[in-house]
This record gives structure tokens, C-alpha cells and sequence, in this order.
């Protein structure tokens, strides 16, 4: 693994918003991506009263290997208060966006999708913050993706994380057609909803695969798009192969916009769910 240059390495300070907003997810029994996945922008994100709720629980039923949450098996558990208690939170942060994934639960029938229904329909009651779901790809069943769109979130997002050539050392339960797939039945569904994904760089890519995924996702109607720096977070995972310059990051972004794309957010740090409103809200 190469070492970590120079631009990798945050510097913090940090406030009190950010125990008060740690006790309060946790005082609501929330789970975050923020902490599970153990994203590098959590403390920044944190201290200005924004956090990505990860719903249906922290144990994930698929084995990707650049990924920081606790594989497991669920068992079919779902907690029904979970929405309420998001929605909640989301009216004490203040929040003019809320961005709401989860765990891949393939022991669901339905892989979560009502859970994610039932929560955006929640947080509508509570607050007028627009809305982003970043979904896992509910094994392609589209009845389930129509219960998410029905409830016309702003933002529908699902990740291709990778280019197709890696999926089998990346994302070996997951399919690239099945995400593209997805992401196009979403305008076909409601073509008022905006769609958007995400890749990282540093997995072993090249840089006309990196330009490939982009086409590919234009060409499914996606809107926005992030790119950011893959950092292992352990010896266990998939290793860094390359740490990507930052004028590379805005060469991506500018290929990106050229192509179409709504909104690019491309940078070291950047991950899907980082100043997620941007893109709506500029």
C-alpha cells in the first residue's frame, strides 16, 4: 500500500455541537453511517448538525470488501419505530436535507424498501427538509424500488462504488447492470425525482474505466454524481492502490459536467452523503 500523502490528513477542530448531536442520535437509539462506516468527514459533518441515518439496523447480509460495517445475518428484524425516531432527529438538527440509507438487508422480501417508504413518509409529517435515500439495489426486485419512489423523495441515490472489472474483488454480491438498471427505473418511474451515484478511485481502476462508469451512469439518466478517495479501513479490507492526485479529482469533475451530469462533487474526501445538499440546494 502506498503512504498516505500530505492532502489525506485532516485537521480538525472541534466544537461542542458535536457531543450534543452524538447524544442525541444516541438518546433516539440512531444508528449513522457517519460512525458505522467510519467516514473521514464524520466530525465536520457532525459539528455542523448533519448526519446520514443509517436505518434497519447495523449488521449487513453482503460481504463487500472495501466496506466498514459489521457483516451478519438480521434474521428479519426490522425495528417499526425506526422512522419516527429518524424523523425526530431530523426536526431537532434543523436539517434543510436528510439523507437516509441503510445496511444491504437481503433477508428482507422486500430488502427494506418499506422501511425507507414508511421513514420518508415520516419525516415529511415532522419537517419540510428535502429528502435523499441512498438504497442498496433490493436485488433488482422493482416493486420494491416502486414503494420507495412513491413517496417522491428529491433524491434517490444508489451507489456503483467501483467499475464493473473490480465487482467480483469489491462488490462480489453485487451486479453492475443490476445497479444501472436501477438507477434508469427510477426516471421511468418518476422522472421529477433526481437520481444520483457515486464511484471512489484508488481500487486498482484506470482512468478510461473511471470515464466508462460515467458514461454508463448518463446514460441510466443519473443526475449526480460524487467521486472520492477509496481509504481502506483496515489490513482486512480491499487495499489502497493508489492514492488519486486532487487535480485528477477535478479532471473527473470536469469529464463529469461535460458529459451531463447536474452536479459533481469529486475530491479526496468526498463520499456520497458529504454536503449532500449542495447539489439542491447550491
Amino acid at each position: 500500500m502506498p503512504g498516505k500523502p500530505e492532502w489525506l490528513r485532516i485537521r480538525f477542530q472541534n466544537s461542542g455541537q458535536l457531543k450534543n448531536t452524538e447524544d442525541m442520535l444516541e438518546g433516539l437509539g440512531l444508528n449513522t453511517v457517519c460512525h458505522e462506516a467510519g467516514c473521514p468527514n464524520r466530525l465536520v459533518c457532525f459539528n455542523k448538525k448533519t448526519a446520514t441515518f443509517l436505518i434497519l439496523g447495523s449488521l449487513c447480509t453482503r460481504n463487500c470488501t472495501f466496506c466498514n460495517i459489521e457483516k451478519g445475518t438480521p434474521l428479519g428484524q426490522v425495528d417499526i419505530n425506526e422512522p419516527e425516531r429518524v424523523a425526530m432527529a431530523v426536526k431537532s438538527l434543523g436539517l434543510k436535507h436528510a439523507v437516509i440509507t441503510s445496511v444491504t438487508r437481503d433477508d428482507l422480501e422486500d430488502g427494506g424498501a418499506a422501511q425507507f417508504a414508511g421513514t420518508i413518509k415520516k419525516i415529511r409529517e415532522f419537517s419540510s427538509a428535502t429528502v435523499e435515500v441512498l438504497i442498496p439495489d433490493l436485488k433488482g426486485d422493482m416493486k420494491a424500488l416502486e414503494k420507495v419512489a412513491r413517496e417522491r423523495p428529491e433524491i434517490i441515490a444508489h451507489n456503483v462504488e467501483t467499475v464493473p472489472r473490480l465487482y467480483p474483488y469489491v462488490r462480489p454480491m453485487a451486479d453492475y447492470d443490476r445497479s444501472l438498471g436501477l438507477l434508469k427505473k427510477v426516471k421511468e418511474l418518476d422522472e421529477s425525482i433526481f437520481t444520483k451515484s457515486g464511484i471512489m478511485v484508488g481500487l486498482g481502476e484506470t482512468r478510461e474505466e473511471v470515464l466508462n462508469v460515467f458514461d454508463d451512469l448518463r446514460r441510466s439518466g443519473c443526475d449526480f454524481l460524487t467521486v472520492g478517495q477509496y481509504l481502506a479501513p483496515s489490513s482486512r479490507h480491499h487495499p489502497v492502490k493508489e492514492y488519486v492526485d486532487p487535480e485528477v479529482f477535478e479532471e473527473y469533475r470536469d469529464e463529469a459536467l461535460n458529459m451531463g451530469f447536474k452536479h459533481v462533487a469529486s475530491g479526496p474526501f468526498v463520499r456520497s452523503s458529504y454536503e449532500a445538499a449542495d447539489a439542491l440546494h447550491g
